[in-house]
């Protein structure tokens, strides 16, 4: 087994295929608009949060697949999780879902089609880490933010059975 295939594997276990936990894909494929812009104490919802996701892994993604890359520290966290007020309706839940699933998808297909030395190859403008160790941060960073959506489910389905 190689590097690719265990980030496969796991890339996929956060998106699509039932493993130590239920994957995103399941998570949210019967929510509606109203229920994923639903909020809790933290401020947060589920569509922020999965905003969130899309930015780091679109980001990370489109850095993987050049070759160098300069980091722009104008990027603010908070930011990543923003959902537009007037645009909280399901044709838009549904774009990003789409949107969601387009960029596992495209992680996939350049792992899949990436040489095996690319993700043994240090990032100099990245504190010289290793692509494998990106990637694998990158899916540990997935399943937090699965974890804390499915609180947030969890919450929603309570405060409505209430």
């Amino acid at each position: 087994m190689n590097y690719k295939s265990i980030f496969i594997d796991q890339l996929n276990a956060c998106y699509n295929d039932k493993s130590w936990f239920i994957p995103l894909h399941e998570i949210l494929k019967d929510l509606n608009a109203t229920q994923a812009a639903w909020k809790n104490e933290s401020e947060q919802s589920i569509w922020s949060i999965v905003n969130h996701l899309i930015f780091w892994n679109e980001k990370w993604l489109e850095r993987y697949n050049v070759e160098q890359f300069e980091l722009k520290s104008s990027i603010n966290n908070d930011d990543t999780f923003y959902v537009t007020p007037h645009s909280i309706n399901d044709f838009e839940w549904k774009n990003t879902l789409q949107r969601l699933e387009i960029i596992f998808n495209s992680w996939n297909r350049a792992l899949e089609e990436s040489e095996d030395l690319k993700l043994i190859t240090e990032i100099p403008t990245y504190f010289n880490a290793p692509w494998w160790g990106i990637v694998s941060n990158l899916c540990i960073h997935n399943a937090y933010h699965i974890g804390q959506i499915m609180l947030l489910k969890k919450q929603l389905l309570n405060d409505k059975n209430d």
